[in-house]
């Protein structure tokens, strides 16, 4: 028996060192399939709208020319920041709206139970979103730079702002 425990926790440690190791791929995968589902979406959109705002009016959704505008610029946008990892938090947020309105206006007649919406690849899109939105773009991201290079600056910035201060 403790031939066994001992086996199990050493697969237990090889798990958790492989998964600490390849912590980076898993934004990064979310980060880049998104991004490029939605940079394409938005690319074919903003070069079709008056099909898209057929489709909005079809849809009967209110100023259809605005919302198609509006959805392919936000997808066309926001997925290219998702691809380089930029903005990713701020980015999550109009993805993860305009898929929430894609599901209740253009699927909704689609959803009859729990299984049916968790079935939609919009629903996978915003639970991809969501994640990416509270957990951020990883370490292969211009996100990751920028925070990076924040850190390294904010002790100096701090400390100068300390030694400026005059005390009377």
């Amino acid at each position: 028996m403790a031939r066994i425990l001992s086996i199990l926790e050493n697969l237990w440690d090889l798990t958790t060192r492989v998964g600490t190791a390849l912590s980076w791929l898993s934004p990064t995968l979310a980060r880049l399939t998104v991004g490029w589902i939605f940079f394409q979406s938005g690319w074919g959109k903003l070069h079709d709208l008056g099909k898209v705002t057929d489709y909005f009016t079809e849809l009967g959704l209110p100023a259809p020319a605005f919302q198609a505008t509006l959805t392919a610029t936000t997808e066309f946008v926001c997925g290219s920041l998702l691809l380089v990892g930029l903005a990713t938090r701020f980015a999550a947020i109009p993805l993860t709206i305009t898929m929430i309105v894609a599901i209740r206006t253009a699927l909704w007649s689609q959803v009859d139970s729990l299984g049916s919406l968790f079935g939609l690849a919009e629903f996978l899109y915003i639970t991809l979103l969501v994640w990416l939105g509270t957990n951020g773009a990883g370490p292969l991201s211009l996100d990751w730079l920028i925070e990076r290079r924040r850190d390294h600056k904010a002790p100096a910035a701090v400390l100068s702002s300390r030694t400026s201060r005059v005390t009377v």
